[in-house]
C-alpha cells in the first residue's frame, strides 16, 4: 500500500499538476487521489506519451499556481455556514446572474466579496440547491449528488469495426476535444464540426491550446440551423460521434443520440454529472464538487488546471478505442464528476513527505526518497 501511494505522490510531482497547485509565494501541495497515477496508466494503455498532458495547458497559457483561486483565475472555494462550495465564474452571464443568487438588487464592485458575504450566510446544502436552480457551474463540496460509474455504456445497435475509423467531433473546450485528439493519435479520422453561430471559444481563448489539440484534424463549419441535413449526413457516415453538450441541445434539433446508436453509429456524450443531469460545469468546479480539493490549514484551495476535463478526456478515450474495437453500437455516458470522484477510490493520503526548495526548485523529501516537482510543460507528441 505505501508502495502505492508514494507512486501516486510521485505522478503527480511529474505531471506538472502538483506545481499549479497550492498558493503563489508558497511552495505546490500535492493533490489528493491518484488522478495523476490514472492519466499515466490509461495513456500507457493507448500507447501513447504524452507526459505533459495534465499541465500542457497551463504550459502553452502561461498559467502558475493561483490559490485561493484556480490557475486561470475564473474558480474558487468559499466558505459556507455549515462547509464548503466551489464556483466558477467562466461567462459573462455567471458574473450577471449573481445578484439573482445572492438575492439582492445589486452586488459589489468585486463579485467574489459579494459571493464570499453570501456563502457565509446560507449552508452548502442550500448553496448547491440555488446554483443549480440558477445554472450556475459548482456546487457544494463535496456535492451531495448520488455517484453513478464514471462511464456508462449502453448498446442499441450493431456496426463493423474499421481499421482507421472516422470521428466527428461535435465538442469543444478541453475534454472533447483531448478525447478526439487521442483518438486522432491512434489512427481514426477526426472531422471537427463546429457551429458557424456558436464557435469554440477556445479558439479565441486559447488559441495555442486549441490548435494542438485539433492539429491533423479536418474541421467543417455548419449553421445547424440551416444545414441540418450535412450534418446528419456526417454522424450517418460515422464510426463515433463526440459530444460535450447537454442532450437538450441537439434534441431540440431533432438530432437524437439513441437513434445514431442504433442505426449504427456510437455515441460518446461527455457531460458535467452525465445525460440524465442538466447541470453545467467545468474543469475546476467539477474536480472540486467531487473532491479533489486541497487544504493548507487555512483554505481549501483547487487542484491543478481544470482537473476533470483531462480526467474525463482520457477516460473517453479509454472507452472509445474499445467501442470502435467491437461490433456493438454503444451510446457511451461519460459523467465528468464521476469519473474525477473515482480517482479517490481506494486513496486515504500521501506518505509523509516534505516541500522543500532548491535554488529555483522545488523537491519532494520521504523517508525514502527524494524527487523533484516538475513545472508544466507541453512537450511534443509522440507515440510508444
Amino acid at each position: 500500500m505505501r508502495g502505492r501511494d508514494l507512486d501516486a505522490l510521485r505522478d503527480w510531482a511529474d505531471s506538472g499538476a502538483m506545481a499549479l497547485t497550492g498558493r503563489p509565494g508558497g511552495p505546490p501541495l500535492a493533490p489528493p487521489g491518484r488522478a495523476a497515477t490514472i492519466v499515466r496508466r490509461a495513456l500507457e494503455r493507448l500507447s501513447l506519451d504524452l507526459p505533459d498532458l495534465l499541465a500542457e495547458r497551463a504550459a502553452l497559457t502561461g498559467l502558475r499556481r493561483n490559490g485561493p483561486w484556480s490557475p486561470g483565475g475564473r474558480f474558487r472555494l468559499l466558505r459556507a455556514a455549515d462547509g464548503w462550495i466551489g464556483l466558477s465564474l467562466a461567462r459573462s452571464s455567471d458574473v450577471e446572474l449573481i445578484p439573482a443568487l445572492v438575492e439582492e438588487s445589486s452586488a459589489r464592485d468585486d463579485p467574489w466579496a459579494t459571493l464570499s458575504a453570501w456563502a457565509l450566510g446560507v449552508t452548502a446544502q442550500a448553496a448547491d440547491d440555488r446554483m443549480a436552480l440558477l445554472g450556475f457551474p459548482g456546487g457544494a463540496v463535496p456535492s451531495p449528488a448520488p455517484r453513478r460509474p464514471g462511464v456508462r455504456l449502453t448498446k442499441l445497435g450493431r456496426r463493423s469495426p474499421r481499421a482507421n475509423p472516422l470521428i466527428v467531433d461535435l465538442t469543444s473546450l478541453w475534454a472533447g476535444p483531448l478525447c478526439a485528439r487521442l483518438l486522432g493519435l491512434r489512427g481514426a479520422r477526426v472531422v471537427h464540426v463546429e457551429s458557424s453561430t456558436r464557435p469554440d471559444v477556445g479558439r479565441r481563448v486559447t488559441p495555442a491550446f486549441f490548435y494542438r489539440l485539433r492539429a491533423g484534424h479536418d474541421h467543417v463549419t455548419l449553421d445547424f440551423r440551416t444545414e441540418l441535413g450535412t450534418l446528419r449526413d456526417l454522424i450517418a457516415k460515422a464510426d463515433l460521434v463526440l459530444e460535450a453538450s447537454r442532450p437538450r441541445a441537439l434534441q431540440q434539433l431533432g438530432v437524437l443520440a439513441e437513434e445514431a446508436v442504433t442505426a449504427g453509429t456510437s455515441w460518446l456524450s461527455i457531460t458535467s454529472r452525465g445525460r440524465q443531469s442538466n447541470s453545467v460545469g467545468f474543469g475546476d468546479d467539477v474536480a472540486a464538487s467531487a473532491g479533489v480539493v486541497v487544504d493548507d490549514g487555512d483554505e481549501l484551495l483547487p487542484v491543478a488546471d481544470a482537473l476533470a476535463d483531462p480526467l474525463a478526456g482520457v477516460a473517453a478515450a479509454l472507452a472509445a478505442t474499445d467501442v470502435l474495437a467491437g461490433e456493438d453500437a454503444c451510446l457511451v455516458d461519460v459523467s465528468m464528476l464521476d469519473v474525477a470522484r473515482e480517482s479517490l477510490d481506494g486513496w486515504f493520503a500521501h506518505p509523509p513527505h516534505r516541500v522543500v526548495k532548491r535554488g529555483e526548485e522545488w523537491w519532494i523529501e520521504t523517508a525514502t526518497d527524494t524527487f523533484r516537482v516538475c513545472e508544466p510543460t507541453a512537450g511534443e507528441v509522440a507515440l510508444s
